[in-house]
């Protein structure tokens, strides 16, 4: 019987207990806050580049021109062939220039022999006058006999080397090592020297100049950023140019800047640059178009932000969240200078130690309060899968529970 009261308690208490837990309404959980993935910005050394158009032009380039008239005989050259200098290209009719040369020689002969004459005479003429044999008057013409006899040489000479000049012109030479072009004529040609006939180009196409144009503004960004500190130029021999082809390849080989303008092209607000590329497999033909990406220094202090990281506003300006240190999200309105592979180097509106927003943008606003993580970014992910990972995880957090 005893046992019977105290189970019948038991029973009332466990009921009182019920109706007490029902009379109560559950609190709800406190609601978790969104979590963001943010990078840290720390001062990095990057190289300084920027990207210009750009053509080809040979090393050396020489246009093979008539210097004397004639007919041409023949070619002795294949187009597009290399050759070397000092190589025959062209045969041009010699006979009037050799029948001037002759001519030239002759002259010469008759003037020495004139001379001979003269000077004998003179040289006898020099004990006669001293034995006063013969009168002043007759001594000093036979001087001045002997100086112009003497003059004449000298403008035979000077015929005859002016004929064996032309007369070698007409074997048309190759004045630098390189490689022939189209030919201009064709053996029976007539060619002249006073409009200086065309016969053909030779270009030297190794190494090869590519001529690249820059901006002012950018030479005067560069020069402010040099002033202020952040930016270390690289000496004049160390500035590397990669090249990008027509077709969207690269060129495997490293070229070098050889010089920059001083002035600026009034037409186009540009600097001309030129730099030189190895061309030993001639790859490069002058004339192409190229894209060159020129490396002038090193900024020390750069401050480098993923692209994932930065949107743009209504008016186009470059914008990031940021996580403040009371974990608030916060805008900021930033000036970018440049791209480097899939990062941005902001120059103004962040700082060292600021906590840039890269992943969970899209569940977040400025002024929110979040819980900041380190975003782990993959260089091999695309930045939608890069940008949604924080939510991703999320998920897989609701699925495992």
């Amino acid at each position: 019987m005893h046992v019977n009261r105290s189970f019948s308690n038991l029973i009332g208490l466990a009921a009182l207990l019920a109706l007490t837990a029902c009379g109560k309404k559950q609190a709800p959980p406190a609601p978790s806050l969104p979590e963001v993935g943010v990078v840290t910005l720390e001062p990095r050394t990057m190289p300084v580049t920027f990207d210009v158009p750009g053509r080809t032009s040979a090393w050396q380039m020489a246009e093979v021109r008539a210097r004397v008239n004639g007919i041409v005989l023949k070619r002795e050259f294949k187009e597009g062939s290399e050759v070397k200098a000092g190589q025959r290209l062209y045969k041009i009719d010699p006979a009037p220039y050799q029948a001037e040369f002759d001519r030239a020689k002759a002259g010469l002969a008759k003037a020495q022999a004139s001379l001979n004459a003269v000077a004998a005479k003179a040289e006898r003429y020099k004990p006669l006058i001293a034995a006063h044999a013969i009168s002043q008057q007759e001594y000093d013409n036979a001087l001045a006999e002997h100086g112009q006899a003497a003059a004449e040489v000298a403008v035979a000479k000077a015929a005859l080397e002016a004929a064996r000049i032309n007369l070698g012109y007409t074997e048309v030479t190759s004045p630098i090592s390189g490689w022939a072009g189209k030919s201009q004529v064709t053996p029976g040609a007539y060619v002249q020297a006073s409009q200086a006939t065309l016969l053909s180009t030779i270009q030297q196409i190794d190494p090869m100049y590519v001529d690249l144009t820059q901006s002012s503004s950018d030479v005067l960004r560069l020069r402010r950023e040099m002033a202020e500190g952040r930016l270390q130029m690289a000496g004049r021999n160390e500035v590397k140019v990669d090249l990008v082809l027509e077709d969207g390849s690269s060129y495997p080989l490293q070229g070098k800047l050889q010089f920059s303008d001083i002035a600026v092209d009034p037409g186009t607000g540009t600097i001309t640059l030129r730099a030189l590329f190895p061309n030993p497999q001639k790859a490069l033909l002058p004339g192409m178009f190229v894209r060159a990406r020129v490396q002038e220094g090193t900024n020390n202090r750069a401050l480098v932000v993923p692209q994932i990281g930065i949107t743009h506003d209504a008016k186009g300006q470059p914008t990031a969240l940021i996580v403040t240190q009371d974990n608030k999200v916060a805008l900021r309105t930033l000036t970018t200078a440049r791209t480097a592979d899939d990062n941005w180097i902001v120059s103004s509106g962040l700082q060292a130690g600021d906590k840039v927003i890269v992943q969970g943008l899209q569940k977040v606003q400025p002024g929110m309060t979040v819980k900041p993580v380190a975003a782990q970014l993959s260089p091999t992910a695309p930045a939608a899968e890069v940008a949604s990972s924080p939510a991703a995880s999320d998920a897989a957090d609701t699925n495992a529970e």
